[in-house]
């Protein structure tokens, strides 16, 4: 059962609470270069990110939140480190939440100075613990980023922000790690009230990233552990939408559009089963219906192991049968996969 949270506000947009995890990326564009993140933040919206992030370094790279904001209507997060000054722009310049460590932008009273900002403008704050940027002294304290380290790290980041009455707080507890990131948050879950954002910091590149993150992202959602999550991807932002929601879909929740399930294939099979389904997936694209679709590699195992799919195909000699709910209601010859896929779209309309 998922672990329920405070609810907090993003703009137009809620998380904690009941409400649906939510999956979010970050722009890669040079942050001097405004439109090219005015046009990754439009794509990443298009591929279903539902909340981005921008890394805002300087004063002068406030103008970003303006130019995108205007162009996107999911929430828009400044990712800003040091200097307090440049979340009080952000803020003024209408950013709908605020990622920092409190510990890093200088004494309480520029802490201060920063919730008083959030708290006029109702801004949430996140924040972000990273395994390769924790606290000296609690590095020395425990001799390396452990779990515990971590989690220490947020809970003194959370109470400077609470000394000042400040609730709307999301965090995250990052690390490279998947073990030691997946023991940091299930400790975390456990002392704090606040919605998680949950990652593999550092993830690599788009094979192992991907690995890592359904390794770590997946555990803790199985778990009931998270309330947004990022897949971190050394590669397009856009990859990391599909990814994170795989990942949901995979851990069991409920995702917009078809889940493709097939066979592996074996010495059985007599059509080029991996080209039918990514053909299938393709032209199932945009579709925005819960539905499970089941290609098999034959008429041995198919309708069975695919019994609990919405529709399906078990291939033969240059030919199908398809199944609904595991019953074959329908023979297909020769080129048949145009034909399947109108019939799936056929389906969903039914269901």
């Amino acid at each position: 059962m998922r672990h329920t949270k405070r609810e907090v506000k993003i703009g137009n947009t809620a998380i904690g609470g009941n409400n649906p995890v939510l999956v979010q990326s970050m722009l890669n564009v040079r942050s001097s270069d405004v439109k090219g993140n005015v046009e990754q933040a439009i794509s990443l919206e298009k591929a279903g990110c539902q909340i981005v992030r921008v890394s805002v370094p300087t004063l002068e790279d406030v103008r970003l939140v303006e130019a995108i904001k205007n162009e996107i209507s999911i929430p828009l997060i400044a990712d800003i480190h040091f200097d307090y000054k440049i979340a009080l722009a952000c803020a003024d310049a209408g950013i709908d939440k605020i990622r920092i460590n409190p510990g890093n932008i200088g004494d309480d009273e520029r802490v201060k100075t920063v919730v008083k900002a959030c708290q006029s403008k109702n801004i949430p704050i996140r924040i972000g613990v990273n395994a390769g940027s924790l606290e000296k002294n609690i590095l020395a304290k425990y001799g390396h980023p452990s779990p515990e380290a971590l989690c220490e790290s947020a809970m003194y980041h959370i109470g400077l922000l609470e000394k000042y009455d400040f609730n709307d707080i999301v965090v995250s507890i990052k690390s490279s790690n998947v073990k030691n990131m997946i023991d940091a948050y299930t400790l975390l879950d456990t002392k704090c009230n606040y919605p998680l954002h949950l990652g593999v910091t550092e993830a690599g590149t788009y094979r192992m990233g991907i690995i890592k993150s359904a390794m770590g992202i997946g555990n803790l959602l199985l778990n009931g552990i998270g309330d947004t999550l990022r897949v971190s991807l050394t590669d397009e932002p856009v990859k990391e939408i599909d990814a994170g929601y795989d990942i949901l879909r995979a851990a069991g929740h409920q995702v917009n559009g078809p889940e493709i399930i097939s066979c592996p294939t074996c010495g059985r099979t007599r059509l080029n089963v991996a080209n039918i389904a990514n053909q299938v997936e393709a032209g199932l694209k945009g579709l925005n219906k819960n539905i499970k679709v089941a290609v098999m590699g034959c008429v041995v195992n198919g309708p069975g192991e695919a019994k609990e799919a919405d529709i399906g195909i078990a291939c033969g000699d240059n030919c199908a049968a398809m199944f609904k709910k595991g019953v074959m209601i329908k023979k297909y010859e020769g080129n048949f996969i145009e034909e399947f896929i109108q019939d799936i779209k056929k389906c969903a309309e039914e269901l």
